[in-house]
């Protein structure tokens, strides 16, 4: 299984890539959506990939539009990962693309029950 990890917070980043190797992924990590779509650009495929909401350059709601819109990542499941919890961020989110969406400070047992929901290897 391979997962992308997009976060501009560099602790938040490594702690959640951890979170996501402990289930077996090899995981891959960026800044910010910009440089996600660059990394996804060069991975090709990829599992799932869990970004940030609120990032510089290019947003959570902008990367995923960006890549929902291109049909090599239909299939990839998305959860955006974020402690804005606003009703309304999380139904953009959503209406952008995202499958899932989870609160920080998250852990890795709800990342493993988001794995099962979206059926994630």
């Amino acid at each position: 299984m391979r997962a992308l990890v997009i976060d501009d917070s560099r602790t938040m980043r490594k702690m959640i890539s951890r979170m996501v190797q402990a289930m077996g992924a090899e995981v891959h990590e960026a800044g910010d959506g910009a440089e996600g779509l660059s990394v996804l650009r060069a991975l090709g495929e990829v599992d799932v990939v869990l970004t940030d909401l609120h990032m510089p350059v290019m947003n959570g709601i902008e990367f995923v539009k960006a890549m929902r819109s291109e049909p090599v990542w239909e299939r990839t499941v998305v959860c955006i990962v974020s402690s804005d919890t606003e009703p309304s961020q999380i139904a953009r989110g959503l209406m952008a693309g995202a499958d899932e969406y989870l609160m920080k400070p998250v852990t890795g047992e709800a990342i493993g029950e988001m794995f099962s929901r979206c059926r994630i290897n």
